[in-house]
């Protein structure tokens, strides 16, 4: 009771009060801007939990920096503090995009800006997709921008970012982010009124008309729609209890297909994701448990995942013997690229030249397209990791008069043509089974198929894991050590094979050229280092965009013909385990290990 006049009177001065205990100036400062700013109880509620237990390492991780763009955009944990997702921060970037928005755009207040959401959300923040959409929507329409919100959850690849369609990437990234920081508090209450989009004018759904008109442009991607009237294949469908399942429903249709059976536990959205450990369908096995046993069940070969937004997709098969063959990204895309050239060649009979044809992969994944690009004449260029960079490509290839048949990440990221560009779970899905259905007329599967393509093309043998660490200055060390491993620079070789290039976009530096300067872009935010060895192996190591996790990557491409790939596995097995070992030496640096 004594308490109460203190509670209820100069709340200004009972935040300084409570914000005084962390000894630090900065971070008291921080922690006081959020409390007489934030106007969501339950972030409030953490950050004073917080600052009662005396949590100062906590609240340092989440005061002392603001989200940066990386691989991916604008990517953080729902939560309390300007480093998370949360009511505040989403209104404060929002702001930050207006101001920028204006100086780009006279008409902005004509053209307007389209908003988009999924299912994702988090209950102790009372924070969901749909809720942080709409606050969005309520600071652009208080400035009287008109919006265009979806009034319901929608794929990732249905949202456009730039008026190109490409994610945002430099130099508007940093020119957003340098506007959010001039734009912290909120303007006003408006800004905090989620219902502010049902009553305006200025809010129209644009759901009818970019969901017909995808659909629409969906069929340049279909090839042979009177096979897939008649295709005798089963086709599973898992939407990671995210948005996919009715666009994948549709888009089959659109290609003749029945409806994909769905895996009832994780057709439904469900922010939770209670029947996933882990809601990734790169995974692998492990996360595709429910999928495998249904496809087993109904007798369907083919199993098909995207994840929650639908932008990434999964794809295994089923092996005579009923093991289940679980592609990685690469593989996909080398039998995504192959269907594409067929494809186009079909319709582009000779003397149709494919030398304006470009397919565009990032510089971690594999070298397939490359190799298909020599022998088959059209061109192939590698972007730094992220579809930002590949969307950015692509925009600038399209208005240069090429066409870009193929797009992919490793991480299971995929584009079949140029609908948008961004990488496309939906569209991959039923290009994918129009593929399968495709082969299965000539009596062979996808595993044939991509045996065929390597035989055509040479083995590409890659590996791709990663390895946790959610602590910066640990891989600051790390990358530092690499950098000097030898005589004060680059380690010279990696399990008995000389080092014969050493590429450090990171710091811009690239061996293999004259004046050893890197031809990518130069990333000082993150660390990526990659090494060609002497066999012609060559592997990566480097930080992820959206995650805590150092990420390694290693390819070896053999020549044409070459038929014994146990070989070539166990030299790229040896050369994995030492690079991982030697350079970032898991246990001393209390690296955790990818989950089986």
């Amino acid at each position: 009771m004594g308490d109460e006049p203190a509670m209820n009177g100069d709340l200004n001065a009972n935040v300084k009060t409570r914000c005084s205990a962390t000894g630090d100036p900065v971070l008291d400062q921080r922690t006081d801007q959020w409390l007489s700013w934030d106007k969501n109880p339950q972030t409030r509620g953490q950050v004073e939990v917080l600052l009662e237990q005396g949590s100062s390492e906590e609240l340092r991780r989440r005061f002392s920096s603001r989200m940066a763009f990386g691989t991916a955009g604008l990517r953080a944990p729902m939560g309390a503090g300007f480093s998370f997702i949360n009511d505040l921060t989403v209104i404060q970037t929002t702001q930050g995009l207006y101001v920028y928005l204006s100086r780009c755009f006279s008409n902005l207040g004509t053209r307007g800006v389209v908003v988009g959401f999924d299912t994702r959300g988090q209950e102790a923040s009372g924070c969901t997709s749909e809720r942080l959409a709409r606050l969005t929507a309520a600071v652009l329409l208080s400035k009287d921008v008109p919006v265009l919100l979806f009034s319901t959850y929608v794929p990732t690849p249905f949202v456009v970012y730039w008026c190109t369609g490409a994610q945002i990437s430099s130099p508007h990234d940093k020119e957003v982010l340098r506007c959010i920081e001039e734009s912290e508090e909120p303007w006003s209450d408006a800004c905090w009124d989620a219902g502010l989009a049902d009553r305006s004018p200025l809010k129209t759904d644009p759901l009818v008309e970019v969901t017909s008109s995808y659909m629409e442009e969906l069929k340049d991607l279909c090839f042979h729609r009177e096979l897939n009237l008649c295709s005798p294949l089963r086709f599973v469908h898992s939407a990671f209890h995210g948005v996919g399942h009715r666009y994948v429903q549709q888009a089959f249709s659109v290609f003749g297909f029945p409806p994909p059976i769905s895996v009832p536990e994780q057709r439904d959205p469900d922010p939770n994701f209670s029947s996933l450990r882990c809601p990734n369908p790169e995974e692998g096995h492990s996360v595709l448990e429910l999928s495998l046993r249904l496809a087993e069940s109904v007798s369907a070969r083919i199993v098909l995942a995207t994840d929650p937004d639908a932008d990434r997709l999964a794809v295994a098969e089923l092996l005579p013997g009923s093991d289940w063959k679980v592609f990685t990204g690469n593989e996909l895309a080398a039998l995504l690229g192959w269907w594409m050239l067929f494809n186009w060649r079909e319709r582009n009979p000779p003397p149709a030249d494919p030398s304006s044809l470009y397919m565009l992969a990032t510089c971690v994944s594999s070298r397939i397209l490359r190799t298909m690009a020599k022998q088959e004449g059209f061109r192939f260029e590698e972007t730094l990791p992220g579809f930002k960079w590949i969307g950015k490509r692509m925009v600038e290839l399209s208005d240069a008069g090429h066409q870009v048949l193929f797009a992919f990440e490793e991480s299971i990221g995929f584009l079949c043509g140029a609908m948008v560009p961004d990488k496309d779970g939906v569209s991959a899905a039923v290009v994918v089974a129009e593929m399968s259905s495709y082969l299965q007329t000539k009596q062979l599967s996808l595993t044939q198929q991509l045996h065929s393509i390597y035989q055509r093309y040479g083995f590409h043998v890659s590996r791709t894991s990663y390895l946790l660490c959610d602590h910066a200055p640990t891989v600051l060390r790390i990358f530092s050590r690499i950098r000097s491993y030898e005589d004060g620079s680059y380690p010279r070789s990696c399990a008995g094979h000389r080092v014969v290039c050493v590429r450090d976009v990171t710091v811009g530096y690239d061996s293999s050229q004259p004046d050893h300067r890197c031809t990518l872009p130069v990333t000082k935010s993150s660390q990526m280092i990659s090494f060609t060895l002497a066999n012609g192996i060559r592997a990566t190591l480097r930080t992820s965009g959206t995650e805590p996790k150092i990420k390694y990557y290693s390819e070896f491409c053999a020549e044409p013909g070459e038929r014994e790939v146990s070989g070539l596995e166990a030299e790229l097995e040896e050369v994995t385990r030492v690079l991982v070992a030697e350079l970032l030496e898991p246990e001393k640096n209390l690296l955790i290990g990818r989950l089986a």
